[in-house]
C-alpha cells in the first residue's frame, strides 16, 4: 500500500502546472501553487514555535483555500481538527479548546461570532479566504506569519523546483485528524484518524473507483466530514484530479450548470440529491411512459434513453455515482437497477475514515450496504437470520476518541473489534444489511425487537412521503412525516393524508411494527452533514 503524501508528492512533481484546485467561478491553484503554499508553511512553522503534532483547526465553507490550509497542516506534520462551519459559534470555540488546537483558519464572519477567551491555548486566527491574520495572543506566531513569503523568498530565491518537493511518510501510526461527528444521538466526539488510515482509504478507492490524472469532480459535501474529505477531495486530489468547490450548499439549477461545466468523473453525494433528482425529473418522464414500460425489450430502450440523460446533466462522463450516509429509498434504488446506472450505495462512519461497506452496481444486492471494506462480524448466534451489533476491525479505524476515556471504554470490545452501535445481518456472501442503530430499536410490550428504520422504508413508498420518524409513544409507535402536498388540494384531502399513510404503510407491516398514528410535520427534519435525521431532537 502506498502512502498517500508519497503519491501527493509524485503527482505534484509530475503535474506541476495542472490546476488541482479550484473554486467553481473562482481563482485556482496549480500543483506548484500547493507547492509553493505547504512548503511556505513548513518554514513558518519552523519560525513561530508550532511543533509537529500540534493540533490545528479549521472552520470554514469549501474553498480551494481550504483545501490549501488542509494540506498545509497535514502534509507538515500538524492535527488537522476540521470544524463543521454550520456549527453554533459556542460549539466552535468548545472543539476548538477541546481539540487542544493552537492555530485556527476561519473566516471573518465565524470569527467575529468566536470569544477567544473560550480558546485559551490558541495562539492566532487565520482568515482562509485571504490568509490575512485575524488576530493573535502569541506575538512569534504573529510576526512568523507575516514574515513566511519572505521566508520562501530566501530558501527558494529562484522559486520552487518540482525536484524540491519531498514529503515525509514515516507516519503511519500518527495522528492524522481529529474530526468531530455531529450524529444522530447528541453530542460530538472527537475521533482520532492516522495517516494509515487515509493511506488505506484511499488505497481502497483507488482499487474500485480508480481516476486519471487530469480528470475532474466536484466537491458538493463538507469538508469538515469524512466522508467528503476523504472520498472527494484526498482520494481525487493525491492522483492528479483537478478538485472544483461548490462552496456553499448549491441549487439543483447551480449543481447542474456546474457538472455540465466542469464534467467530473465521477459524483460523490447523498442519497438525498439523487432521490430528488428521482422525483423531479426521472419519475414524472417514466410515468408518462408508463404503459410502454410493460412491454420487454421497449421498457430497456426507455430505461437506458433516461439512463444517458441523466448522465449527460451530469456532465456526461460520469463514470460512477456513490452515495452514502443513509439509506437509498427502495422505489429509487430499484429504479437506478432497472437503468443500470453505475451507482454505489456505501455503508461508512466517521470512525472508518469513512468505509465500512461498498459494491459496485452490477453486483450489488438490494437493500443490502455493500460488502466489508475489511474485516466485519455481527455480534449474534445467527448473524444470517438474526441481527447484532455490526462489530469491524481494519487499518482504516480511529484508534479512539479524542479525551474521552469514557467513550473510549465502551467503543472497542476485549478483543480489539469495533462497536459500530448499527444492528444488521450478513449473508453467505458478505453481503451487510443494516437494520438500524442500538440507541433507536424499540422493544414492544410482547418481547419484539422493532427497527424504525425498517419502518421508515415502508413509509418512503407511501404517497406524499418526503421523510419519516417512527417513535415509540406509550407502548405505541407513531410516524412523523413530512410531506409533499399538492398546494391546490382541499382541505379535505388534505386532513385525509395522514389515514392514507397510515393505512398504505400498515398493510405491508407485520402486526407487531404497525403505526399507529401519523403526524404531519411542518419541516423537513434537522440533518447531520451527511443528511442522517438528528433523531435524538424528535420525541
Amino acid at each position: 500500500m502506498k502512502h498517500y503524501l508519497k503519491k501527493l508528492e509524485d503527482t505534484i512533481r509530475e503535474h506541476w502546472d495542472q490546476k488541482a484546485l479550484c473554486d467553481y467561478e473562482g481563482e485556482s491553484f496549480t500543483y506548484a501553487d500547493l507547492a509553493k503554499h505547504i512548503e511556505m508553511f513548513r518554514l513558518f512553522l519552523n519560525e513561530s514555535g508550532i511543533t509537529k503534532r500540534n493540533k490545528i483547526a479549521i472552520c470554514a465553507r469549501n474553498s480551494a483555500r481550504w483545501a490549501i490550509a488542509f494540506w498545509d497542516i497535514n502534509v507538515n506534520g500538524c492535527v488537522a481538527v476540521p470544524l463543521l462551519a454550520d456549527f453554533h459559534p459556542n460549539s466552535v470555540s468548545a472543539l476548538t479548546n477541546h481539540s487542544d488546537s493552537v492555530m485556527l483558519f476561519t473566516d471573518e464572519d465565524i470569527w467575529k461570532k468566536l470569544n477567544p477567551a473560550q480558546m485559551p491555548a490558541l495562539k492566532a486566527a487565520i482568515n482562509v479566504k485571504d490568509s490575512t491574520l485575524l488576530w493573535h495572543r502569541d506575538e512569534q506566531v504573529a510576526q512568523a506569519w507575516e514574515n513566511r513569503e519572505n521566508l520562501f523568498l530566501q530558501q527558494h530565491p529562484s522559486g520552487m523546483k518540482p525536484e524540491q518537493v519531498s514529503y515525509s511518510t514515516k507516519n503511519w501510526d500518527k495522528l492524522a485528524i481529529i474530526n468531530y461527528t455531529s450524529g444522530t444521538t447528541g453530542n460530538p466526539k472527537g475521533v482520532m484518524l492516522t495517516y494509515g488510515a487515509l493511506s488505506d482509504t484511499d488505497d481502497f478507492a483507488n482499487s474500485h473507483f480508480p481516476n486519471e490524472p487530469g480528470e475532474t469532480i466536484v466537491s458538493m459535501l463538507p469538508m469538515a466530514h469524512m466522508y467528503g474529505l476523504a472520498i472527494e477531495f484526498i482520494h481525487p486530489n493525491v492522483d492528479g484530479v483537478t478538485v472544483y468547490f461548490l462552496g456553499k450548499t448549491p441549487s439543483p439549477t447551480t449543481l447542474l450548470k456546474a457538472m455540465r461545466d466542469v464534467q467530473p468523473y465521477m459524483v460523490v453525494t447523498v442519497p438525498l440529491v439523487m432521490e430528488k433528482v428521482y422525483a423531479s425529473s426521472i419519475k414524472p418522464a417514466l410515468e408518462k411512459m408508463r404503459m410502454l414500460l410493460n412491454i420487454p425489450r421497449v421498457n430497456k430502450l426507455i430505461y437506458s434513453t433516461v439512463r444517458k440523460k441523466l448522465i449527460t446533466a451530469f456532465g456526461g462522463k460520469v463514470r460512477c455515482f456513490i452515495m452514502g450516509g443513509a439509506a437509498l429509498k427502495p422505489e429509487v434504488e430499484q429504479c437506478f437497477q432497472k437503468m443500470r446506472l453505475p451507482f454505489t450505495v456505501g455503508y461508512g462512519m466517521t470512525e472508518a475514515c469513512p468505509l465500512l461497506g461498498w459494491e459496485w452496481w452490477t453486483d450489488f444486492v438490494p437493500g443490502s450496504c455493500g460488502k466489508p471494506v475489511h474485516e466485519i462480524r455481527i455480534d449474534s448466534t445467527d448473524p444470517k437470520n438474526v441481527a447484532g451489533e455490526i462489530q469491524a476491525r481494519g487499518r482504516n479505524i480511529t484508534v479512539g476518541y479524542y479525551k474521552n476515556p469514557e467513550a473510549n471504554a465502551v467503543a472497542f470490545t476485549d478483543d480489539g473489534w469495533f462497536r459500530t452501535g448499527d444492528l444488521g445481518t450478513i449473508d453467505d456472501e458478505g453481503n451487510i444489511f443494516i437494520r438500524g442503530r442500538i440507541k433507536s430499536m424499540i422493544l414492544n410490550s410482547s418481547g419484539q425487537n422493532i427497527y424504525p428504520e425498517e419502518v421508515e422504508s415502508v413509509l418512503s413508498g407511501c404517497p406524499y412521503v418526503v421523510e419519516s420518524i417512527v417513535v415509540d409513544r406509550n407502548g405505541k409507535l407513531v410516524a412523523l412525516v413530512y410531506a409533499d402536498i399538492p398546494e391546490d388540494m382541499d382541505a379535505a384531502s388534505r386532513n385525509s393524508i395522514p389515514e392514507q399513510i397510515r393505512t398504505a404503510a400498515n398493510k405491508a407491516l407485520p402486526v407487531y411494527s404497525r403505526i399507529s398514528k401519523v403526524e404531519m410535520m411542518d419541516l423537513p427534519f434537522e440533518k447531520t452533514p451527511k443528511m442522517s435525521i438528528k433523531r435524538f431532537l424528535y420525541k
